[in-house]
C-alpha cells in the first residue's frame, strides 16, 4: 500500500497529510522557557544579594587577574572581536539559509529574538539595583547579565533556529562552544564574573525559546525529522561531546571547591575559586546546547510522527 505524499513531505501513515509543526511540544517550550527565568532570577539573588554568593562570585574575579600572559592576551583579542564575530557568523548563516532554502519567516523570528535578548539584556542591567554590600569588597555597579556572552550566546541561538533539523545538533556544539569561550573570556580578562555569564545564557534562553517555538510554527515544509539518522551533522556526536565537557568541568568545579572547604584543604586559595567558576560557565553553557538539542530533536521527530 502507497501513500500519498504532499510536495515531497514526509507524510504519516494514518492521514496521509504533511505532518503540522509544534504539535505537542508547547507544554515543554513553556517549562523550559520558565526554569529560565526561575533560574535567572535564583542566580541573581545567589550570586548578588547574599554574602556567600558574592564573596564566590568576586573571588573567582579577583584570581582571574593573577592569570596574567597568552591566555589573557588571547582573551583580550577574541573580545575586541566578539561583536564582529558575532554578528559576522549570524549574518552569513541566516543570510544564506534564508535566501538559498527561503525560510524568510524563520529567518525574521530569529533576527528579532537576537535583538530582543541582547535589549533584554541591557535593561536588566539598569533595572537590576547595584550590588549591596555584604561585607564583600567589590564593585558596587550592577553588571549582571554579560553583554558580550549575550551577543556571542544569541547569535548562535539565532543560527541553530534557522537551520534544518539534521544540522541543529552541530549548530548546537559549535555555538554553545562559541557562547562558552565568549564567557569564559570575559572571566578571564576580568571584564564580568561567572554569575554575569550564567546570567547572560539565561536571558538568551527565556528569550529564544519562545522563538524557536514559533520557527517550528512556522516551518511546516522543512522544520521536521526527515529520519536521516546517518548524517554526520545529526550525529548524537555532539551532544556527547557536549556531555563530557559539561561533565569534565563538573568534575574540576567539585575538586575546586572541596580544596577551598575549610579543613580538607587550602583554605587561602589563589585559583580555585577562578577554576570554580570557568566551571560553572562550561556547565551552564553546555547544560543549555544539550536541552536545546533534545528539545527541538524530540520536537521535530514528534511533529514527524503525527
Amino acid at each position: 500500500m502507497t501513500y500519498p505524499r504532499t510536495r515531497g513531505l514526509p507524510t504519516t501513515r494514518r492521514t496521509g497529510q504533511a505532518p503540522r509543526a509544534g504539535t505537542g511540544s508547547g507544554f515543554l517550550f513553556v517549562m523550559a522557557t520558565l526554569s529560565c527565568v526561575i533560574a535567572l532570577a535564583g542566580t541573581y539573588y545567589f550570586f548578588v544579594r547574599t554574602t556567600t554568593g558574592q564573596y564566590i562570585d568576586e573571588s573567582a574575579l579577583v584570581e582571574a587577574a593573577t592569570l596574567n600572559g597568552p591566555a589573557e592576551r588571547a582573551s583580550t583579542q577574541f573580545l575586541d572581536w566578539l561583536p564582529v564575530i558575532s554578528v559576522v557568523i549570524a549574518a552569513v548563516v541566516v543570510l544564506f539559509v534564508t535566501i538559498m532554502r527561503r525560510r524568510w519567516k524563520a529567518a525574521g523570528i530569529a533576527l528579532v529574538a537576537c535583538v530582543a535578548a541582547n535589549l533584554a539584556t541591557q535593561l536588566l542591567k539598569d533595572w537590576f539595583p547595584d550590588r549591596p554590600f555584604r561585607g564583600v569588597q567589590t564593585i558596587e555597579l550592577n553588571s549582571l547579565p554579560s553583554g558580550h556572552t549575550t551577543l556571542a550566546a544569541s547569535a548562535a541561538a539565532a543560527v541553530f533556529l534557522v537551520v534544518s533539523p539534521r544540522w541543529r545538533p552541530l549548530a548546537g556544539f559549535l555555538g554553545g562552544t562559541f557562547a562558552v569561550a565568549a564567557g569564559v573570556s570575559t572571566l578571564v580578562n576580568q571584564w564580568h564574573r561567572p554569575a554575569d555569564v550564567v546570567a547572560a545564557f539565561l536571558v538568551v534562553g527565556a528569550v529564544m525559546l519562545p522563538a524557536g517555538w514559533l520557527v517550528l510554527r512556522t516551518g511546516n515544509r522543512w522544520n521536521v525529522q526527515d529520519g536521516r539518522g546517518d548524517h554526520w551533522a545529526s550525529s548524537r556526536l555532539w551532544a556527547l561531546l557536549s556531555a563530557m565537557a559539561g561533565i569534565a568541568s563538573a568534575a574540576v568545579a567539585v575538586y575546586s571547591l572541596i580544596r577551598i572547604a575549610p579543613g580538607f584543604g587550602q583554605e587561602n586559595s589563589t585559583t580555585n575559586y577562578f577554576w570554580a567558576g570557568v566551571s560553572l560557565i562550561v556547565i551552564a553553557g553546555y547544560l543549555a546546547t544539550v536541552a536545546a538539542t533534545w528539545l527541538f530533536g524530540v520536537s521535530a521527530r514528534r511533529r514527524h510522527a503525527l
